[in-house]
This record gives structure tokens, sequence and C-alpha cells, in this order.
């Protein structure tokens, strides 16, 4: 699973700079008090994904991490072959009026849309959470496993070299007499 770590690199100013503008935008639309501190900050993260086929067992699944959410804070919907799932996670009220030392949990709204591939039997999706990981499946169509196709000479292809193969046996043949 990957780790959800911030990293600090020469990009990390240019995110800044596209954070401050984020922060003052959030902030003239929702009138939020500006925080002043780099430490307040919430860091939100797409959540990671994991997808492959179960061959023998003819199963597509999806795994997303979403740690912290409780199932009831999760939607999942599907539009033609897109998978959106979404959610939102609220801080308690017992910890609103805290005095962080450090707050580094996300809070708030998540969204990921998935597309999802050909052949899969939209209409028996299944979503379970467990362990902070939905599990998405559903079955795949005989037609959207992977397939080895044979390739065989053309009969024409065939044909010619049996009549090239025959005429060189004939022509060195006349040129030994």
């Amino acid at each position: 699973m990957a780790n959800l770590v911030r990293r600090e690199t020469g990009a990390n100013d240019l995110f800044d700079f596209r954070r401050g503008f984020d922060d003052i935008f959030n902030r003239f639309l929702t009138g939020a008090v500006p925080t002043g501190e780099r430490g307040n900050r919430v860091l939100v993260a797409v959540p990671p994904i994991e997808s492959w086929v179960d061959r023998e067992n003819k199963k597509f699944h999806l795994s997303i991490a979403l740690p912290g959410f409780d199932p009831k804070e999760l939607q999942v919907e599907l539009e033609g072959n897109n998978l959106t799932v979404s959610g939102e996670h609220q801080e308690t009220d017992e910890k609103k009026d805290a005095d962080y030392l450090q707050q580094e949990f996300s809070y708030g709204r998540m969204e990921r849309t998935i597309v999802l591939p050909e052949g899969v039997d939209t209409s028996k999706l299944s979503a379970e959470y467990n362990n902070g990981v939905l599990e998405i499946t559903a079955p795949l169509s005989e037609a959207a496993l992977p397939k080895r196709i044979e390739v065989r000479p053309s009969s024409s292809s065939a044909k010619a070299k049996g009549a090239s193969a025959g005429s060189a046996a004939g022509g060195s043949g006349g040129a030994s007499s």
C-alpha cells in the first residue's frame, strides 16, 4: 500500500504558491478565518487504488484505501463505465475545540472517479468496506478476458513457399545434370 507522506522537493514552493491562492479563494467564498500557521494546514490526498483482474474466477477487483472513514460516510455511484467513490469525513465535536499540537488528519470531502474496463458486468458490482479499504468487485464477461491468438501462415503464402521450394529443387537438379 502506498504511503501518504509529504516529501520536501523543489516543486513544493510551486505547490505552496497554488495552495496560497486556493486558501485565498476558499476564505473568500466561505468566510473562514485564515489560520496563519503553516502547521495547521490540512493535507488533502487522493486515495490510492489498486485494480486487477482475477482470470481464474473471472472477476474485476478494485481496492481504494480510505482509512478513518465510516462506511456510512461513503457513496459509490456508477454512470456508464465511470465509477465514482465519494465521501465526507467529519471531525468529531469533542475534538473541534481542542488545542492541537499537530493536526495532520484530513477532514472534509473526498471524491475519486475510476473508469472501469470494458467487459465488467456493472449490474453486479458489490462494495465492501473492511479495515480502511473499500473493496469493489464485479464479474467479467468471457469476452473481456485476455486471449492468446495463434498466428498461422496464410494458405496462399504456404502454396507460394511450396512452389518456390519445388522450383528451387528442380532448378538445382537441372543445373547439376
